[in-house]
């Protein structure tokens, strides 16, 4: 840190201690002083000597502006074919649009926190903040990994921390909007029996809720793709967080939400023919058409997106497992799908009342409280006891000393019977 002592001749001393290294100097005015030192600090984070009073660092001669290193970084990508995200791109330029003349190593906390919160006040959520200052790490990092730059992205971490402090940076919200069926009809009904709308909206809608696809990936795929046999259709560069490109997964078109997603593939090639795209449009065109509708029918707060999570929701609801509808989904990471499973509480009484239909169906177990008839169990248990019994945990003389027992108690009970058959029986007289 930098501290800042008056001199008795009136001049201003400037003390830098930072990460082990130690510099200082003296100027008429203070400003110069705070300049100097916020000139060092930024050098020592870079790893270059700090500069003298009155001179300019090596690193400040040649020194590249913010809007230089993002031309860098694009032009990177278009070399080894990486295809940038339109969202990506409309990113790097807002933020070149900001800090494009702004030299790389004076990205000061205070500046960032500043366009933070001047985003904030123009309705940025925390959500977009994140993503614009993970853009502007992206491009920092890869000017030092890739070019050599000096760049340090301290300052970066600092902003952010005080922008998350303030909740100004965090996560997205979960949503859990679902379309009700009513919604579903009422908009299909109405996009479907629009003269003006060329788009078949409402078939694109159906097919939606039928497959679990984004609407790019909808307007994407093409019938070469589909394998009538066994009635597939391969996604190609489907999204996914880390490798886009390369990512072709082949999705089934079922019957299971409520809509057929092969019969309505079938109803597109008879109407549009079977040309390159099954879906020959621009998805903007198609989301706009979609909140055109919305609006009209006083839908509120309902997006395409939407229908991707209603879909997984109905298909769990139909009894597919999670491993089912990842292959439907396209999700690599099971956990991922929790945040698109919404299930409605009232379809309980549905499950409920088929648990219920099985039960009686299926026959009835013997009850457990019915009487049975036991024998002498007690005599029974009596004479096994010594079989039953584990040998190992007995002597020997225990052994010899109870089959002794055994045989003495029936031999008596034998002597006893032969005695009293010998006896003398008293007859007894009829009567009459």
């Amino acid at each position: 840190m930098a501290t800042f002592t008056l001199l008795k001749s009136g001049a201003w001393r400037a003390q830098v201690r930072r990460k082990g290294a130690y510099v200082a100097e003296s100027f008429l005015r203070k400003t110069e002083a705070l300049t100097w030192a916020r000139e060092a600090e930024l050098a020592i984070d870079a790893g270059v000597k700090p500069p003298r009073r009155g001179q300019l660092t090596a690193k400040r001669k040649g020194v590249a502006t913010f809007g230089q290193l993002v031309d860098q970084h694009l032009e990177d990508m278009a070399d080894v074919k990486r295809t940038v995200a339109r969202s990506k791109r409309f990113t790097l330029e807002l933020l070149k649009d900001e800090f494009g003349n702004t030299a790389h190593d004076a990205l000061t906390r205070e500046r960032l926190v500043e366009y933070g919160r001047k985003r904030a006040r123009g309705g940025a959520g925390p959500a977009t903040l994140a993503i614009d200052f993970a853009f502007l790490n992206t491009v920092l990092t890869h000017a030092a990994a890739v070019h050599g730059v000096p760049t340090s992205t301290e300052q970066l971490k600092l902003a952010r921390a005080a922008l998350a402090r303030l909740g100004l940076i965090g996560k997205s919200q979960e949503r859990d909007r679902r379309a009700s069926q009513d919604e579903l009809d009422h908009l299909t009904a109405y996009l479907d029996g629009n003269p003006r709308q060329g788009i078949p909206t409402g078939r694109m809608v159906r097919f939606a809720v039928a497959t679990a696809m984004r609407i790019e990936e909808i307007c994407r795929i093409r019938w070469a793709d589909v394998d009538e046999k066994k009635r597939t259709v391969t996604v190609r560069d489907r999204k996914d967080p880390r490798h886009k490109e390369g990512n072709h997964q082949r999705v089934p078109l079922l019957d299971a939400t409520g809509y057929d997603a092969w019969a309505l593939l079938q109803e597109q090639g008879k109407i549009t023919g079977h040309r390159e795209r099954i879906f020959p449009y621009d998805s903007r065109s198609v989301s706009a058409a979609f909140r055109r509708a919305c609006r009209e029918l006083e839908i509120e707060d309902l997006r395409f997106h939407d229908l991707r999570h209603e879909a997984a929701s109905r298909l769990f609801e139909a009894g597919f497992k999670i491993e089912q509808v990842a292959l439907v989904t396209g999700h690599k990471d099971w956990k991922m799908l929790k945040r698109y499973t919404n299930l409605r509480p009232e379809g309980l009484h549905d499950a409920a009342s088929e648990l219920k239909r099985g039960r009686k169906q299926s026959p009835q177990p013997r009850s457990s409280l019915r009487p049975t008839r036991v024998q002498n169990t007690f005599v029974v248990e009596s004479e096994d006891e010594d079989e039953l019994m584990d040998s190992a945990r007995m002597s020997k003389k225990e052994r010899q000393r109870r089959a002794l027992a055994k045989k003495q108690k029936a031999t008596g009970q034998a002597g006893y019977d032969k005695r009293l058959d010998a006896l003398p029986r008293k007859r007894t007289p009829l009567i009459d």
